[in-house]
């Protein structure tokens, strides 16, 4: 009905102000320094000048940088829903001894804010040796972000219908089956 276009509209204009700052930026991005001066923040670009933008590039080292965090973003992410799956199969379907209390230490981690970390897991990383290093950071957050998804994913899990499993182990399914 028409309130539905309204809230659509609505939507749609937040979206288009939240927009803005990053409008602002990408248009300063490709203006001479000199306009920039002259014309301030807002003025629209009299033309294109990339000369910051690979200047920027160049001085950061944004392809090595972004080259990092497509790996590490990557491996994290593939590694984390592993482990999920893993732990929550365990957790949801294996029905370990102290489910719950697994379950409540993954939910207080999920709740612990990340920088209460930081010093534990500098010395840590130190102490074993992959200070700076990409493996470190892939560690880490593939543990902080598996603590996540094996808490959501148990619950999806042990949800699943109990006959529906033991049909497919009396057809002979082994748990990596039962898994798959």
């Amino acid at each position: 009905g028409p309130s539905a276009y309204a809230v659509l509209v609505g939507l749609t204009a937040v979206a288009l102000i939240m927009l803005i700052p990053f409008a602002v930026v990408l248009l300063n991005a490709v203006k001479a320094p000199e306009e920039y001066s002259a014309n301030g923040p807002w003025a629209m670009p009299e033309g294109v000048n990339l000369d910051s933008v690979t200047a920027f590039w160049e001085r950061v080292g944004f392809g090595q940088v972004l080259l990092n965090s497509v790996f590490i973003s990557g491996s994290v992410a593939l590694l984390a829903v592993l482990l999920s799956v893993l732990n929550a199969y365990a957790l949801g379907i294996g029905r370990i001894k102290g489910r719950m209390w697994v379950l409540a230490v993954l939910l207080l981690a999920n709740t612990l804010p990340q920088e209460a970390l930081v010093y534990p897991l500098y010395y840590l990383s130190k102490e074993v040796g992959l200070y700076d290093t990409r493996l470190s950071m892939i560690i880490v957050f593939t543990v902080i972000q598996s603590a996540f998804g094996t808490y959501l994913l148990s619950s999806v899990l042990a949800a699943f219908p109990r006959p529906l499993l033991e049909a497919a182990r009396i057809d002979g399914a082994g748990r990596w089956q039962v898994l798959w």
